[in-house]
């Protein structure tokens, strides 16, 4: 069926504009001072350390929450949301570790396909962050001082959760987590074999500023043999 606007004049009502979103407001105000530009450093790794550090202070929660895409060999893609645990300083051309279960959909991605992009997004800082690059299993030594550090319950659940499996029922969790609480009792938790980290070795990672009228300030650092090299890239 095909619905007709009414005629004018006869009961067509007339709806008030919608005022502009207040984000949409400021993106686009001609008297917004532009932020200050980046510093003309070649570590994108400094520089990330300290947008991160500055998210730390205004992020509600979760600043270092990232979506991390992985992709099957035949280039199925999937994302889902992880937290980084550690960025490598030391490290020629840095690294961004994270840790999981390798049974889950993204444990067997990145074995299969050991490739990764990352993409980090600040909304109280209009900033945002992309890495892409090969992936790198952290050692053993790395995955056990972590997971020595994490609570309690979540070392338990590392054990009690078939990570990305089928689940029967929310009791069956529940009654999986009790179980292995009652297993352990008060001694200590070892880590999974199947559970550890893995490292995200950058060959590209571009520094985005959110910028009046959607101009945005696009810096993009590329890996190569003598260090970084930085481009600009239109918005």
């Amino acid at each position: 069926m095909v619905a007709h606007a009414p005629s004018p004049g006869k009961g067509r009502q007339v709806l008030p504009a919608h005022p502009p979103h207040p984000a949409q407001s400021r993106r686009n105000r001609v008297d917004t001072p532009p932020p200050t530009r980046l510093s003309t450093t070649e570590d994108p790794i400094a520089l990330f350390e300290a947008w991160m550090e500055e998210a730390a202070k205004t992020e509600p929660n979760d600043p270092n929450a990232v979506c991390l895409a992985t992709a099957t060999p035949d280039g199925r893609p999937s994302a889902r949301m992880v937290l980084l645990k550690g960025v490598d300083q030391e490290r020629p051309g840095g690294g961004f570790v994270f840790y999981t279960n390798l049974e889950s959909r993204k444990g067997g991605e990145l074995a299969a396909n050991p490739q990764a992009a990352m993409c980090f997004h600040w909304k109280t800082l209009q900033r945002s962050v992309r890495v892409e690059g090969c992936i790198q299993p952290v050692s053993a030594a790395e995955a056990d001082a972590y997971y020595a550090s994490r609570a309690r319950g979540s070392r338990i659940g590392a054990w009690a959760s078939k990570q990305s499996r089928p689940l029967e029922s929310r009791f069956a969790l529940e009654k999986a987590v009790a179980e292995q609480t009652l297993r352990f009792g008060i001694g200590e938790i070892p880590r999974p074999d199947y559970w550890s980290g893995f490292r995200l070795l950058p060959a590209r990672i571009e520094l985005w500023r959110d910028m009046p009228f959607r101009l945005h300030e696009r810096r993009v650092f590329h890996r190569t043999a003598e260090g970084w090299a930085l481009e600009m890239l239109y918005p």
